[in-house]
């Protein structure tokens, strides 16, 4: 069902953690498969510096999150807010069809931490 670098990310998953002093925060979740998505990013000079993520979900989820965070991390803001699911998932060498949204999941997540850390700067 799922091929070899899922399972790699899904077994070694990078950059798992908890961020305490973290410049954005996303959390999203999925309530039809009780997936719940926290990433977490540090920024400097408008560039994902380090990125951590908290899963709780499917295998696949899990991987999407791992996969992302090494996609996003040394890229600017603008160029990680155009990752998108499909390209978590064709990084991944691709998902089944039931798995999907969790690729949506991460994307989400780091849109939403990017959001949260320009909604801190702009009120400072």
């Amino acid at each position: 069902m799922y091929n070899e670098k899922v399972m790699d990310h899904f077994q070694n998953p990078r950059n798992v953690g908890k961020m305490d002093d973290a410049d954005g925060v996303g959390e999203i979740s999925n309530t039809t498969c009780g997936d719940i998505l926290k990433i977490f990013i540090k920024v400097e000079d408008d560039t994902i510096k380090d990125i951590k993520f908290l899963t709780f979900g499917c295998g696949a989820a899990i991987a999407s999150s791992s996969i992302l965070t090494e996609m996003a991390k040394g890229k600017t803001l603008s160029e990680a807010l155009a990752l998108t699911n499909m390209d978590v998932a064709a990084e991944l060498g691709g998902l089944p069809p039931a798995k999907l949204h969790c690729s949506n999941l991460a994307a989400d997540a780091l849109q939403n931490a990017i959001a949260d850390y320009r909604n801190k700067i702009e009120h400072v």
